[in-house]
């Protein structure tokens, strides 16, 4: 009887007991040694995408957009940046959202740009309300984490259902931002109207919120799919656009309230 072990095999004869031989310890034990330093199968590469490399891709995003939304703050520099990140921005979400194939290269720069709108609108909020910022980020991390809880935990549940009541809701929000922006343009505004602007900014951030578990999601059925590790930029995009969006809801938000007071 042979054992099936590949370190033990040789070591035992045609009989089943152990055969001592010096020569055979002697190469047993360098294939001991090469076993136990070999890597474990679980941490060798496969090409696939895991967890690890979404969260070391959504970190390579924030920071190079705290980065330049640290220097735009610094530097104050006023609308025109503004105007160039939130267009530059907008249009590189476009080309990341509907290209085929995955480009870093533009989804790091879609991180620059967005922190180059989010550093010079988040200076001119500050100047209005003095620590509405630190505020506003500590309400989005804990709306994150809160989020992140709720999806591991399994009390949110993706579901047909939960999916479609979100993108509906949505394209009512959408609605109102179009209706908003529109009336804007001749001196009226929908959130000016009582307490209306209150509601719209909370429902916003509550929406924001709940697409994180989305996000969530989607990254754990991509994973569980096995598409390529590439696909892990995609995904820390996807999970950036949302956690920026709450971010600025959260903020308008903020600033209505100490409006209010």
């Amino acid at each position: 009887m042979r054992s099936s072990n590949p370190v033990l095999g040789r070591a035992f004869n045609q009989r089943g007991y152990a055969a001592f031989d010096p020569n055979s310890v002697k190469s047993d034990s360098a294939a001991l040694e090469n076993l136990y330093n070999a890597p474990a199968a679980s941490s060798m590469r496969t090409g696939r995408m895991t967890i690890d490399d979404v969260v070391t891709r959504t970190a390579i995003l924030f920071a190079v957009l705290v980065v330049v939304g640290g220097a735009a703050w610094r530097l104050n520099l006023g609308g025109g940046a503004m105007l160039l990140g939130v267009f530059g921005g907008f249009a590189l979400a476009m080309v990341n959202s509907f290209s085929k194939t995955v480009k870093p290269g533009m989804v790091i720069a879609y991180a620059a740009f967005e922190g180059l709108a989010l550093g010079t609108i988040s200076h001119l909020y500050n100047n209005l309300y003095q620590g509405i910022v630190s505020q506003a980020i500590l309400v989005t991390i804990c709306a994150f984490a809160g989020m992140l809880f709720a999806y591991k935990s399994g009390r949110i549940r993706v579901t047909p259902k939960f999916t479609k009541v979100l993108m509906t809701a949505l394209i009512g929000y959408l609605v109102l931002g179009v209706l908003s922006l529109i009336g804007s343009l001749f001196g009226a505004s929908i959130y000016s109207i009582g307490g209306f602007g209150l509601i719209i900014a909370t429902g916003g951030m509550v929406l924001a919120s709940f697409f994180l578990i989305l996000d969530f999601d989607q990254i754990q059925k991509g994973i569980n799919a096995g598409l390529p590790e590439q696909e892990s930029w995609r995904a820390a995009f996807g999970l950036m656009v949302t956690i920026v969006w709450l971010y600025m809801e959260v903020l308008r938000l903020l600033s209505l309230l100490r409006g209010n007071n």
